[in-house]
């Protein structure tokens, strides 16, 4: 290892207050770094207060002072994608830093649980990427947890493609569209929650998450078992490691907080099965998801910092307390409630949603089917970052109308609307004001969809795809999911 060891050689219990004599620079700049092209980038560390720090990278030559309280932090102007390894040279009047083979290209972070975290190697269709993957950079954030916000992590850059199965195939479906180097930050952990990725500081604006915390804080016995694993041998157990992984908030410290301000497009985030034990917590999800992003926002100092949220696919259990009916029931606590409130995210700006619908499976939570996951995300961000006029999702709901005993659905993104095996849509279903809800007769008509049923002679409202598991065939002409959605506003 080079001089930046001393970044990377931080530990988890270290206060985030930092003074020190030795220059430094923040964990996320190491040998093979990949930058942000066409947006400013930070650099940043710590140094002796009062100490001039110079950056020198592609012609640029920058300086600044560290502040009273040890840190420095230099902007490089926006520079174009180049896969052409070049030298980042950070230096103060006694030290300096020097990082090699850095390129310049589109860099995610990509986050979330376990099918964000999901190896691809039992999958063929990953597997066969790998052979023809190119210009892919990875660094993995180290997994573990701090009761305060830290200034660094571990982990590396280094030329090769993310373990992570959808991250992988996000880059490389991502690096075709682009045609330059792209670079993956993978911070991920099976189990977490998102509140174990909120910062603290959102007690002030989400109840839910201040109760949550003020248990936290009360318990010292938990406290205690956290602090004597940090402290203690490792690795740890399957059963610490599970139990630290769920804990609120310390993934953000740890894992998340130190990256922030790396200059990257965007986050791409797979989480919401452990939100989604119980009915509240998938509707509470909605504002604790939208608040986050906001909040991430603040904390890179980016309002058109992108987020890509993976919709939940296919899954066939259900919340407990809730009405039977299987998995494809519209009315059961499924996970059409948690789709339903990542959709929501849509209502802000910066914002895409792949949707999964048509994948997953009854009764694995993961599943393997993680290449069209990649794909969609990539379609998205080629689309919503890149500015590519491509067709980058499925029919989307526009209006219902009502005449006399059906009701045509009509939609966006449909250009060629068809089904994938030539019969009649599936997953409709149709209700009038006594929420009576009844699988609809569907018939094609261009681009919308007529319903009907003998046994709703007035329908009023319909629910599409919402179910935990449901059978779906309805497609555009780029052979994407109609996303599932509902018309009415029932309760639950």
């Amino acid at each position: 290892m080079k001089t930046a060891s001393i970044a990377l050689a931080l530990t988890v219990t270290l206060s985030p207050a930092i003074s020190s004599a030795e220059l430094t620079v923040a964990s996320p700049f190491t040998d093979h770094a990949v930058l942000q092209r066409d947006m400013a980038v930070p650099v940043w560390g710590t140094a002796d207060a009062g100490n001039t720090i110079t950056v020198e990278f592609a012609g640029q030559k920058k300086s600044s002072i560290a502040t009273d309280d040890g840190t420095w932090q230099i902007e490089l102007d926006a520079m174009p994608g180049s896969a052409t390894p070049k030298t980042l040279q950070i230096s103060d009047t006694k030290s300096q830093l020097t990082f090699d083979d850095v390129v310049i290209g589109e860099v995610w972070i990509c986050s979330g649980q376990s099918n964000m975290q999901m190896g691809g190697d039992s999958i063929p269709e990953i597997k066969a990427l790998v052979p023809k993957a190119m210009n892919i950079r990875r660094f993995t954030v180290k997994q573990s947890v701090a009761f305060e916000e830290q200034d660094s992590c571990s982990g590396e850059w280094m030329e090769q493609h993310p373990a992570s199965a959808v991250a992988f195939a996000f880059a490389y479906f991502l690096q075709d569209a682009a045609d330059v180097p792209v670079g993956i930050i993978q911070t991920s952990w099976g189990s977490s929650s998102l509140e174990g990725w909120t910062p603290r500081d959102m007690t002030e604006r989400l109840p839910h998450f201040k109760e949550i915390m003020t248990t936290f804080d009360r318990d010292e016995e938990n406290r205690k078992r956290i602090t004597n694993l940090l402290n203690g041998p490792k690795p740890w157990s399957r059963k610490d490691d599970i139990f630290l992984r769920r804990q609120p908030n310390l993934l953000y410290n740890a894992m998340m907080h130190p990256l922030a301000p790396y200059a990257c497009r965007g986050i791409a985030w797979y989480q919401g099965e452990s939100n989604s034990g119980s009915l509240e917590g998938m509707l509470q999800y909605e504002a604790t998801l939208k608040g986050w992003i906001e909040r991430y926002r603040e904390e890179w100092g980016r309002d058109d910092l992108h987020f890509l949220i993976v919709m939940l696919p296919g899954f066939g259990k259900t919340a407990k307390g809730g009405p039977e009916g299987g998995p494809e029931s519209p009315i059961a606590h499924s996970w059409a409630w948690m789709r339903e409130s990542q959709l929501k995210t849509l209502e802000l700006p910066h914002t895409s949603v792949a949707n999964t619908i048509d994948l997953g499976h009854l009764t694995n939570i993961h599943p393997k089917d993680k290449l069209p996951v990649g794909e969609r995300l990539a379609l998205l961000a080629a689309r919503d970052t890149l500015g590519h006029e491509i067709e980058a999702q499925g029919p989307e709901l526009n209006r219902v109308l009502r005449s006399g005993d059906h009701l045509i659905v009509h939609f966006d993104h449909a250009q060629g609307l068809k089904t994938i095996d030539g019969k009649s849509p599936t997953a409709f279903w149709i209700a009038d004001q006594s929420a009576r809800w009844v699988k609809a007769d569907a018939t094609l008509k261009g681009q919308s969809v007529v319903l009907r049923s003998s046994e709703v002679p007035a329908p009023l409202y319909v629910r599409y795809a919402f179910a935990g598991k449901p059978k779906v065939n309805l497609v555009n002409g780029a052979n994407l999911p109609a996303l599932p959605f509902r018309t009415d506003r029932f309760e639950p």
